[in-house]
């Protein structure tokens, strides 16, 4: 049987990264208190209450969590009180957010608690985890993170290739890979995502591995 690929431990993986995240990310929340509140009136103008988007998703060993968001889509409903489906509820301010990954920044308060890391494999839905091969879900051996971008330009971005990405990153993790993974998130926050802003991908339903993950279909509406 193949071995299942582990977490690499180092003084760095155990103790200094944990450190880190607790550091940069009270940090961050402090630096950018003037515009997290900034972010917390414009909610209330352009979307009303509730102001953030929680969500359960799985953390460090598959344990659910509760991830926050700033708000992308007003509240609009149908004759029925029925929401409208996302497409039509968001907003232009929440297309601004989404493109350059604002709405990420309460889960600075996720990873300051311990829920997540700065960098770490994305934690996805809930309902993904019965479709995972013992091999993929070794990606919830580490705490998930903002982001785990590929460091090596890749021809295609299917599930596989995110999952394995991820694995890659928990068997290689250090202070230099985190590093290169912060700027990498920095390069792609200046530069803005319309791919976060369209939302095009896919839900992952165990048989679409292969498929590439940013045109296989709306299954879950992102906020």
């Amino acid at each position: 049987m193949e071995s299942l690929p582990q977490p690499r431990r180092t003084f760095y993986t155990i103790v200094v990264k944990r450190c880190l995240d607790i550091l940069l990310s009270g940090f961050a929340l402090l630096v950018l208190s003037p515009l997290l509140l900034m972010l917390v009136i414009l909610e209330l103008i352009f979307h009303g209450r509730p102001i953030f988007y929680s969500q359960k998703r799985p953390g460090l060993h598959g344990k659910i969590f509760s991830i926050y968001k700033f708000r992308s889509m007003s509240n609009q409903c149908d004759e029925q009180g029925n929401l409208l489906p996302g497409s039509q509820r968001l907003t232009a301010f929440g297309r601004f957010i989404r493109r350059y990954s604002l709405d990420e920044l309460p889960e600075l308060w996720c990873i300051l608690k311990g829920d997540m890391s700065i960098i770490g494999p994305r934690p996805l839905l809930p309902e993904y985890l019965p479709y995972y091969t013992p091999r993929h879900m070794q990606r919830h051996s580490v705490r998930p993170g903002l982001t785990c971008e590929p460091l090596h330009p890749m021809k295609t971005w299917t599930w596989n290739d995110q999952f394995e990405n991820d694995l890659d990153y928990i068997q290689h993790m250090s202070f230099c890979v985190d590093v290169a993974e912060v700027f990498a998130v920095f390069r792609a926050a200046m530069r803005g995502s319309e791919y976060r802003v369209e939302d095009t991908r896919g839900g992952f339903n165990g048989k679409n591995l292969y498929s590439d993950a940013e045109t296989s279909g709306k299954e879950h509406q992102k906020e």
